[in-house]
């Protein structure tokens, strides 16, 4: 018998079914259904298939769950999606949005969206200052023209700047 998540993504279920132990930690069939048609309308069937096929077998419905609250973050905050809603103290939002997908209902996205507030945890009294922030770092890229690359690739000479790449200098 085709499991919940299967049968509302009319799609074949079997012993090896990637949907099933994904939805076992939802009581009910109907709230198992709602959530994996919410979450097949907002990554698309064959996107939420490949999220869940990606990751171990024991790790799969916690991967759901996320899905889940990240769906309803981002239907409900779009710009800062469920870390936004976590960060800026409304994270009752995100909770709110997955009981009412688990029950069917229809979530709206909120009318005023609030930036985060920058530096309210991380400002003054961190470790991470202003002037550190601003100091010019050498990461050792190594990222030089080189003629034997450059042999490898068909090209002979460096690139100008002109080629491909904008340079934005001081005014």
């Amino acid at each position: 018998m085709s499991c919940n998540g299967c049968r509302v993504l009319r799609k074949g279920c079997g012993e090896s079914c990637v949907l099933r132990p994904c939805l076992m930690w939802i009581d009910t069939a109907d709230a198992q259904a709602n959530a994996t048609v919410f979450l097949a309308k907002f990554f698309g069937r064959a996107g939420l298939m490949s999220f869940i096929s990606a990751v171990p077998i024991n790790q799969r419905p916690a991967l759901f769950r996320s899905l889940l609250y990240e769906a309803c973050g981002r239907t409900v905050n779009p710009v800062h999606g469920a870390v936004g809603l976590l960060w800026t103290g409304d994270w009752h939002l995100c909770q709110t949005a997955v009981e009412t997908v688990l029950r069917g209902g229809a979530l709206r996205q909120l009318e005023d969206v609030p930036p985060p507030e920058v530096g309210k945890e991380f400002g003054s009294g961190s470790e991470f200052d202003d002037v550190a922030r601003l100091q010019p770092c050498d990461l050792d890229l190594s990222l030089k023209w080189s003629p034997i690359l450059a042999k490898s690739k068909g090209e002979s000479r460096p690139p100008m700047e002109s080629e491909g790449s904008a340079v934005i200098g001081t005014i």
